[in-house]
């Protein structure tokens, strides 16, 4: 089989070999359960303390406030569960049109109630909007930065602009952000990202939990005081681990990698032009590795599977929903009708990504265009 050629990094990027080898390496010898208590359990347990230093230290935000959980998902439902007490204040909440599944999950789970914002096929919320609703009724705001599908990176500084007009919080999910985009912390109340999405490997994510905001006694699980009493469970250290040093691979060459990925998107959506694609949100702020297109074809499935075949990865949308071929709900809250959202697929590209196969990519999106046109 020739290389696979994986244009999906939205969904998970692929692992920093170097870091997931070293750090179960070192795990075969410092094995031990932070929680014990010898010392060599201590000595354990502070690695993941200097862990959760680190995220403190970049985001300015206090250290004790960060749970480390399993995934992306897990993370923003703790941050819910975590909020009930104090979102329960308010007839309802203010949410983007454009979250990832588990969050308006989480809201419907514990029933807080939302409101969305409305939005455009810019894929920017209503700013006026916003304001209307925060006249009506002050509230809570959930932002996600950068969206998983669209790529497009909410203005942020205007929604702050807003909503410390009327002393409401902001909080957002931070998945497509991290290690992507230079986020402005200082604006956000509580927020959540993953280490599978920077190259850490599966297994840790983070959620910032303001304590101010905090249900009292809050545990998402309950038999054990790891984490702050917040999420009882041995703490899957060789992930967390992970986490700390993809984190700082990726932040470390930011401005390198994303001048590389712009290029690399600036050639993507000059080839899809040029076989009659749309580039969703194309003026609008985007992160440098997304795109998010309408294929001038109806057989996506088709296409779909000669890219399989010519072992290149692309995907249908957000991996939350991908496999069920419905039809973007993002696309849908942006005024596309229910047939265009179903020729959408999203090509996004990361810190492994090189120029030969952007130019394979491009060949081969051609050709099987052509072959189903």
């Amino acid at each position: 089989m020739s290389k696979i050629l994986y244009f999906d990094y939205n969904a998970t990027h692929p692992p920093f070999t170097e870091i997931v080898v070293e750090v179960y390496k070192e795990y075969t010898q410092n094995y031990f359960n932070p929680s014990g208590a010898t010392r060599f359990s201590l000595s354990r347990q502070s690695l993941l303390e200097s862990v959760r230093a680190y995220f403190g230290e970049i985001t300015n935000k206090d250290k004790n406030q960060f749970v480390f959980s399993s995934t992306g998902t897990e993370a923003n439902a703790l941050l819910i569960a975590g909020l009930t007490e104090y979102l329960e204040k308010f007839k309802r909440v203010i949410v983007s049109p454009f979250e990832h599944s588990s969050f308006y999950g989480s809201l419907d789970y514990y029933k807080i109630p939302f409101e969305l914002l409305r939005t455009d096929k810019s894929g920017l919320v209503d700013l006026n909007d916003l304001e209307t609703k925060m006249n009506e009724h002050p509230s809570p705001v959930f932002v996600i930065y950068a969206a998983n599908e669209t790529g497009v990176i909410q203005p942020m500084q205007e929604i702050f602009s807003i909503t410390s007009k009327f002393e409401m919080p902001i909080f957002s999910d931070l998945m497509q952000a991290f290690g992507k985009i230079e986020i402005d912390y200082s604006i956000l109340e509580g927020f959540t990202f993953s280490g599978h999405k920077i190259g850490a490997g599966m297994g840790a994510s983070l959620t910032y939990l303001p304590s101010k905001y905090l249900k009292k006694d809050f545990g998402i699980l309950k038999g054990g005081n790891q984490e702050n009493n917040h999420r009882a469970g041995t703490e899957n250290s060789p992930a967390i681990l992970a986490f700390q040093n993809a984190a700082k691979l990726q932040l470390s060459s930011l401005k390198e990698k994303n001048e590389r990925l712009t290029n690399y998107k600036s050639k993507i959506e000059k080839t899809l032009r040029e076989i009659g694609a749309e580039i969703i949100a194309e003026s609008s702020p985007r992160l440098p590795s997304t795109t998010f297109t309408l294929l001038p074809i109806e057989e996506i499935d088709f296409f779909m599977m000669g890219m399989e075949e010519a072992n290149i990865v692309v995907s249908t949308g957000s991996s939350c929903k991908s496999r069920t071929r419905d039809p973007s709900f993002s696309l849908l809250r942006m005024g596309y009708s229910k047939e265009e959202a179903l020729r959408a697929i999203r090509l996004s590209t990361g810190y492994f990504t090189q120029q030969e196969e952007i130019e394979r990519l491009l060949d081969c999106m051609r050709h099987t265009i052509q072959k189903l046109s």
